[in-house]
């Protein structure tokens, strides 16, 4: 008792509920530091950053003008081209850095405005309920139901202007339905919780609850949105530039494919006019599903606990000396470890000097005799205990 008395009595002051707050917020900042050390987060990151660092500073040091033409026609890549030229000599490489910059910027500025407005829309039809609530589904609905590229088609025709920024409108304006939904769905549920209760019951005013409560619990599922809408416009801007439906004077992917499509790229097997645009789709779509994937399997718990938990755990398992693998034949089931240390040692009593099988067969009992013994191999039975003669 003394011994614990000194010890909490040399206890620093504050080491009790301020020590556990302190302790579980350094625990939440080393566990996103950890969600950001996975495999699928860096490797997505690392492709996109090289992406956006050719949009930003590409121009910087290449400056050669991507509408420029040449007297080389069709030429393979070589030292002065490293993407060869097109069909009327424009250089391939000059193309591809500032198509990168413009289909960015349009996946960007589309999964920003996109996200915004599913989260407004799905947070308040989530929580406010009522008429509000069935006015904003109806729209949701509504545009779940019209296809999205027709209806970008449909829009994109009639644009006065087909600039970057208006695309970037008209497929954020058309894609935003699904997130919205999602968030309203979450919304419902997160709206009953204790926490939720006590702010209204505080006269905590309707966007703190909104922005503050409810928000932060959706983080995972808008980050999700947001990447998924950003690989939706961009696949949709170069689906429209590839149709001819958007400016094809301002350089994109879709508008290299555009040009390539028309100079008959593939049956003058000219690949490197139409493999880099389309390469950089698909690496720019992979970086950004793997970033997702990864979000997503550091915030679910049931993720995190059957997938990065258990490969640690692997991992921390063949690093001991001695110690079997997962799925080895020493990594049972408790219920089954617990049989088979039950029929162990039941084997081995049976196995002492001394010890009396169970499956022994025992006599009956003799009279003024209590207990049985063990009938012995061959025995007769006394006289005057045998069976009767008729």
């Amino acid at each position: 008792m003394t011994l614990d008395i000194a010890n909490t009595a040399d206890a620093p002051s504050g080491s009790g509920l301020g020590g556990a707050q302190s302790a579980a917020l350094g625990g939440r900042r080393l566990g996103w530091l950890g969600g950001l050390r996975s495999g699928k987060i860096i490797t997505g990151l690392v492709i996109l950053g090289v992406f956006v660092g050719a949009a930003i500073f590409g121009p910087i040091f290449d400056h050669t003008d991507p509408s420029a033409l040449s007297p080389l026609q069709l030429a393979a890549p070589s030292g002065a081209h490293w993407l060869g030229t097109s069909q009327t000599g424009q250089d391939v490489f000059a193309q591809l850095l500032d198509g990168t910059r413009t289909s960015l910027l349009v996946g960007f500025v589309s999964g920003a405005i996109a996200t915004v407005l599913s989260v407004v829309i799905g947070l308040a039809s989530g929580y406010l309920g009522g008429v509000a609530d069935e006015v904003l589904s109806v729209l949701s609905n509504i545009f779940l139901v019209i296809p999205a590229l027709p209806l970008v088609i449909v829009l994109a025709v009639y644009l006065p202007n087909r600039g970057d920024l208006s695309v970037a409108v008209v497929i954020a304006v058309t894609g935003w339905a699904w997130g919205a939904r999602v968030l309203r769905a979450q919304t419902l549920s997160i709206r009953r919780r204790d926490y939720v209760e006590a702010a209204r019951a505080t006269g905590e005013s309707t966007l703190r609850i909104l922005f503050a409560e409810i928000l932060p619990n959706e983080t995972a599922i808008i980050a999700s949105g947001f990447l998924f809408t950003v690989i939706f416009a961009i696949l949709t801007q170069a689906g429209l530039a590839y149709l001819g439906l958007s400016s094809v004077s301002t350089w994109s992917w879709g508008t290299m494919l555009y040009w390539a499509q028309n100079g008959e790229a593939l049956q003058v097997g000219a690949w490197w006019w139409f493999v880099p645009p389309g390469l950089c789709i698909a690496l720019v779509g992979t970086s950004l599903a793997l970033i997702n994937f990864g979000i997503d399997e550091f915030v679910n718990p049931r993720l995190r606990t059957a997938g990065v938990g258990t490969r640690e755990a692997a991992k921390a398992l063949r690093r001991q000396p001695g110690t079997a693998a997962p799925g080895a034949a020493g990594s049972q089931p408790a219920g089954r470890q617990a049989a088979g240390t039950r029929a162990a040692g039941t084997r081995a009593a049976a196995a002492a000097p001394g010890s009396r099988s169970v499956f022994t067969p025992v006599s009956r009992p003799q009279p003024g005799d209590g207990e049985g013994r063990p009938a012995e191999a061959g025995a007769r039975p006394p006289e005057g205990e045998g069976p009767a003669d008729d």
